[in-house]
Order: structure tokens, then C-alpha cells, then sequence
């Protein structure tokens, strides 16, 4: 007999719960590494911004239309629409940064 899909999972974490603590990590280690994480989230959302704004600025700038924008770019008119619509969620870094290169920015990374 085939083994039912329930028997297969044993823990589902829910969306706001520690995933560090689902590891088994103590309280105060799991509370550490999701402060950590946070932090690293916050910081790659806000330089996916950075990014976002740089092109929806020289959009605007160079009064270019999203379609015209989008065959710069190489991508469609709706992913522009993502990008001028702060869309972070949809975006690599590294996609974003291959934008902003096409449309003659430079991009500069700084490691502290």
C-alpha cells in the first residue's frame, strides 16, 4: 500500500515561528539567529530598493515608457512594472543589477 502524504510530514513551521528553534536551537541561540537573519533580509530588501529606484529614476529622467524601457533592458513591460512598483519579492539582486548595467549605470558593491 501506498504511504499516505500526512505520514510523510512530521513538522510544518508556521511563518512567524523561529525557524532556529524548530532546529532545536536554544532559546536565546534562536533568538540570536533570527535577529541575524532579519537583519540580513532588511538589508538585501532595501538594496533591491536602491536598485528598483535607480531605474524607475532614469526612467523618468530619460522619459522613457515602460515598453520601450522593458527592450532596453531585455525583459518584458510587466517585470518594469514590478520594478517601478518596488516588486522585491520578484527580483534576484543580481537580476536588478543586470538592469542597471543595461541601461548604462554603474553598480558598485561595498563589503564591510
Amino acid at each position: 500500500m501506498k504511504q499516505q502524504p500526512r505520514d510523510l510530514v512530521q513538522n510544518i513551521t508556521q511563518p512567524d515561528d523561529n525557524l532556529f528553534s524548530e532546529l532545536g536551537f536554544s532559546d536565546g541561540e534562536a533568538a540570536r539567529l533570527q535577529a541575524e537573519s532579519d537583519r540580513e533580509i532588511a538589508l538585501l530588501i532595501n538594496m533591491k530598493k536602491q536598485m528598483m529606484t535607480e531605474i524607475a529614476q532614469w526612467m523618468q529622467a530619460q522619459a522613457i515608457r515602460q515598453v520601450d524601457a522593458a527592450a532596453i533592458m531585455h525583459i518584458s513591460r510587466p517585470r518594469v512594472s514590478d520594478v517601478v512598483n518596488l516588486k522585491t519579492e520578484k527580483f534576484t539582486l543580481d537580476a536588478l543589477i543586470g538592469m542597471a548595467t543595461s541601461i548604462g549605470k554603474k553598480v558598485h558593491l561595498v563589503v564591510e
